[in-house]
């Protein structure tokens, strides 16, 4: 075997090897989010929309925030804007300081979320699996923007679920540095309009 023979064949197994790690890598820090059938996807949407309204937050640690979802966009976007309340900022590290939104909409036969996070970032999630006849949903990571590194803390799952038409739950997960951590639950009230108390 001639020695630029021998040099090739080193040369391809390096590339080899490295096309691998890359596609490896690529597998491990974007795992592929199964999604719900179509259906069940809308079904879920329209269950959003009836959010439509202020509602009152407390987290299970305390603190405590307003919601107002809106539906936009001749129905096909729903929007929720967080904003802390006025103790909340000082109450602990774990707390929201800054309004955040999220914007749920249909993207073909799937259902996403983006969250507008005070880290910085955008994570979007699927959502991927519904449960208790419909009550509790789950979204799971699927791709952000402004993210440095798969590595980097964000935002990476949701449970939602609907106890009746005036209140449902949230809980969040946070990821970083390959740890997933879920955080505390959010229960949310609907805050009756000055019609309804009338």
């Amino acid at each position: 075997m001639s020695r630029i023979t021998t040099k090739s064949l080193f040369a391809s197994a390096a590339t080899l090897a490295i096309a691998m790690a890359t596609l490896s890598f690529a597998a491990t820090a974007r795992p592929r989010a199964q999604q719900l059938d179509p259906t069940a996807a809308q079904s879920v949407f329209e269950r959003l929309k009836k959010l439509d309204g202020s509602w009152r937050s407390k987290s299970t640690k305390g603190w405590e925030e307003t919601q107002q979802f809106r539906v936009l966009a001749r129905g096909t976007a729903v929007v929720s804007q967080s904003t802390p309340g006025a103790a909340t900022a000082s109450k602990s590290a774990d707390s929201p300081n800054s309004p955040m939104m999220t914007v749920f909409h249909m993207d073909g036969s799937r259902l996403l979320l983006t969250h507008y996070c005070e880290a910085g970032n955008q994570p979007r999630l699927v959502a991927t699996s519904i449960e208790d006849g419909g009550r509790t949903v789950h979204f799971s990571f699927l791709d952000a923007t402004n993210l440095a590194s798969p590595a980097a803390g964000h935002m990476h799952s949701v449970v939602m679920t609907f106890l009746d038409d005036n209140h449902f739950s949230e809980q969040w997960s946070w990821y970083e540095n390959g740890k997933e951590q879920w955080m505390e639950s959010v229960n949310n009230e609907r805050v009756a309009s000055a019609s309804a108390k009338h």
